[in-house]
């Protein structure tokens, strides 16, 4: 009984152990893909989503479109999709809020694309798969904060996509280091669950 008690001990041990590293792993492979910007002529540039108040982008929003514009002017891709649906009690979608403030910043109106009703990761990028599918390629550059790169390449990849990871460098969450810690950490939970997730609707 002792022994067998002390087996189990171990194989708990090392199952912990194997967790834990892989856990790590993922922690650093959330940062390495962050720190990263692979942007290059592309189909498209994809604009993630975020806060919007009252029909003006937060400041972490403010901060991947004018990332995205400044690839947008560099000549990266003709056209930057904007995506994010309308959260409980808003008037407008992120989307709506996004386009509106790429045109006052001198974007074409043919320059923009919305994905509207994504309210959550996953729904945006099987939604932006669809409006790529119908453009000539399926190279896109992706923009958000830099924890979001490495789920969102997962994502795109697994969609017949051609990820291109360009994070902004200056949301305010990248300028705090607690901000940034809390949501590498939830990262390094979800892009593992996302690639699992995929590979099972699949």
């Amino acid at each position: 009984m002792k022994r067998r008690t002390h087996l189990r001990a171990r194989v708990i041990g090392a199952l912990v152990v194997l967790a834990t590293g892989g856990w790590l792993a993922m922690v650093v492979a959330v940062v390495v893909v962050g720190a990263r910007d692979e942007a290059a002529p592309a189909t498209a540039i994809v604009v993630l989503g975020a806060a919007q108040y009252e029909g003006h982008p937060s400041p972490v929003l403010r901060a991947r479109l004018d990332h995205g514009l400044e690839l947008y002017q560099r000549s990266l891709a003709p056209v930057i999709i904007v995506t994010g649906g309308m959260g409980a009690g808003d008037t407008t979608s992120e989307a709506q809020v996004s386009r509106r403030y790429l045109l006052e910043h001198g974007v074409p109106d043919s320059g923009v694309v919305m994905e509207t009703h994504g309210l959550t990761t996953s729904q945006s990028i099987h939604a932006v798969a669809a409006i790529v599918a119908a453009l000539p390629g399926r190279r896109v550059i992706l923009v958000s904060d830099p924890f979001h790169m490495l789920r969102l390449s997962i994502l795109a990849r697994a969609l017949g996509l051609t990820p291109l990871t360009s994070p902004t460098r200056t949301s305010p969450i990248s300028n705090r280091a607690s901000a940034r810690w809390k949501y590498v950490f939830t990262e390094s939970l979800k892009a593992p669950a996302a690639y699992v997730i995929e590979r099972v609707s699949n």
